[in-house]
């Protein structure tokens, strides 16, 4: 059996079955489409075609979940391939009866039987009559034909394999490792979404917990990155999820008191209002999400040289969420703070000055200033005052930057242990003195046992270490950090490690943890940072790879519209990024 779905044609699923027997029977092939197990009503279902003497399509239907938030109409063709005396029957009458389309026939020995079906899905979000529009899409699909689309899908695929990760000398299983995540990565996201993705991509565990589909800080952070530079069509319409919901946003930021857009921390697809779960009150004060969200738009008009795009669509998010930053932000002696937050390490009690997102903020406001003076717009002086003056809690004994205010060097535990300040180095690009940083990283990494193994961060370990010039530290981190996490036979991605917690859940794959893997190759080990410089500048560090490793290369990565090649050798004082 084949199943598949198009890329060229993103609402439908092609399925093909082919039945060989052993012995002269009575063969009866069913099609379906089949609502059973999913939680919602019939509204409509027809076998028939308005308007047509003949149906041009097996069946329709149109479900409503429970609720009444969304609706999903569905269509299916069949073709069958079986020679002479076959029988076609559907399930005309029953109105609550799954839709199907049998064939029978007097099957015998040395045929094959082949049958296939074409279903399209259609959400209500994307057309007010979806079974309607099933029904044409369905339809489009049949006269284009099984082939034709396997064929289209297949190239699609070629072209998205060009952006292969390739870790040259790492050896078959790291590769594989690679490979696996780039596929769940690009099968995840498409150009034709209208909805982002899920920390789950296309997964949906509905025995797990409270996610159902929400849009949060995963996507921009973790996803997003390894697609902007090798699907960047995908890439965009990640971001449009967002731009098309600022007035949420808007509002967003008004109920907590502040001005401009303040992205929700789990952003409900239909509205793009905040869903978080009432149980956990506390995560009101994780706002770090607007930051992710309006680096994200930066980093696009970096990689694209889109000034269209920066105009119409990145500044109005880059101004709302630098306006929110400056209604955020405190003055004081010490400078700005952004007080009572919930980093990533989601203590449960609000922090002051938390490392990451300060540093986080003060490189969006640059970002924004920058932009402001490319437009000409006013205010790039004053949000450039605030990032200078954003207050970072340094330890005075020990020289390395604290998670946040209160944070302390004796402190246990996994919040203790998570290297938000890290983060606020890789991936996000805020600038330290070596010694600093050096210090800094010493510091986590010593701590990291304790926390290795959890989801977001610990695939960026290796990055840290290979920072430092320890390759054998960076392999060992990435095999706890990322390798551990793994589930064969599928090379699945889960949520936690399966060696450090063997007792939580197997779910995957997870996107924050393939995509901070992937984004650790195609960035952090590369030196690779997007700025407004051009691409030859672009590669900023000297190469160092985990130990073994002997280059990471990806022949086609897209830079400012072309296409471009990416060599980073262990040794080298910079990566190359050729422009074809």
């Amino acid at each position: 059996m084949l199943t598949l779905c198009t890329r060229s044609l993103p609402s439908v699923v092609l399925q093909e079955v082919r039945v060989r027997v052993d012995r002269p029977c009575r063969l009866m092939v069913t099609a379906k489409l089949d609502p059973t197990g999913i939680q919602g009503r019939w509204l409509a279902r027809e076998t028939s075609t308005p308007g047509a003497d003949q149906p041009v399509v097996d069946g329709s239907m149109l479900w409503e979940v429970n609720g009444a938030l969304s609706s999903c109409g569905a269509a299916y063709v069949t073709r069958f391939d079986g020679g002479e005396g076959v029988e076609r029957r559907r399930e005309e009458h029953d109105a609550l009866a799954p839709l199907a389309t049998s064939y029978r026939l007097d099957a015998r020995p040395g045929l094959t039987y082949v049958l296939q079906q074409f279903s399209s899905l259609v959400p209500s979000q994307a057309h007010h009559e979806p079974h309607r529009q099933a029904t044409r899409l369905v339809g489009m699909a049949a006269r284009r034909g099984f082939q034709k689309l396997r064929d289209e899908n297949r190239r699609a695929w070629e072209e998205i394999w060009k952006g292969r990760i390739k870790l040259v000398g790492a050896g078959p299983r790291w590769q594989a490792l690679a490979d696996a995540a780039f596929y769940y990565l690009h099968a995840s996201a498409h150009a034709s979404s209208l909805f982002s993705t899920s920390m789950f991509g296309l997964a949906f565990w509905p025995n797990y917990h409270y996610y159902r589909g929400h849009v949060m800080w995963d996507i921009e952070a973790f996803t997003f990155p390894t697609l902007l530079l090798t699907a960047p069509e995908a890439a965009y319409a990640l971001l449009e999820y967002r731009a098309q919901r600022l007035r949420a946003a808007e509002r967003n930021a008004a109920l907590h008191g502040y001005r401009g857009l303040q992205f929700p921390w789990a952003s409900g697809p239909r509205h793009g209002e905040e869903v978080i779960r009432l149980s956990a009150p506390h995560l009101v004060f994780e706002q770090h999400v607007s930051l992710s969200v309006a680096r994200a738009f930066a980093h696009y008009v970096h990689a694209t040289g889109d000034d269209d795009y920066l105009r119409e669509k990145a500044w109005p998010v880059l101004e709302g969420v630098a306006n929110w930053l400056v209604s955020r932000a405190v003055k004081s002696e010490r400078g700005y703070e952004i007080k009572e937050v919930i980093g990533i390490a989601e203590q449960t009690d609000p922090v002051d000055n938390n490392a990451y997102v300060n540093m986080a903020a003060s490189m969006v406001l640059r970002e924004a200033a920058g932009f402001a003076r490319r437009l000409n717009r006013p205010d790039a002086q004053r949000w450039d005052a605030i990032a200078e003056c954003l207050y970072l809690p340094v330890d005075a004994a020990r020289g390395f930057i604290r998670n946040h205010d209160r944070y302390s060097p004796e402190e246990q535990g996994p919040a203790a242990a998570t290297p938000e300040a890290l983060a606020g180095i890789f991936p996000i690009g805020y600038a330290v003195d070596p010694k600093l940083e050096r210090a800094t990283i010493d510091f986590y990494l010593g701590r990291a046992g304790d926390y290795v193994g959890r989801p977001m961060l610990s695939a960026l370990l290796g990055v840290y270490a290979a920072r430092v010039g320890d390759r054998t530290a960076s392999l060992r981190w990435f095999e706890r950090g990322y390798a551990d996490f793994v589930e064969d036979p599928f090379s699945e991605t889960n949520e936690f490690s399966l060696k450090r917690f063997p007792d939580k859940p197997r779910v995957g794959p997870f996107m924050a943890n393939l995509g901070g893997f992937l984004m650790s190759c195609l960035y952090g080990l590369t030196g690779l940072v997007l700025s407004a410089a051009e691409p030859a500048e672009w590669c900023t560090r000297p190469v160092v790879l985990p130990e073994g490793w002997g280059a990471i290369e990806v022949d086609r990565v897209f830079v400012r519209g072309r296409p471009a090649h990416l060599l980073a050798r262990h040794g080298e004082n910079r990566a190359s990024l050729t422009i074809d």
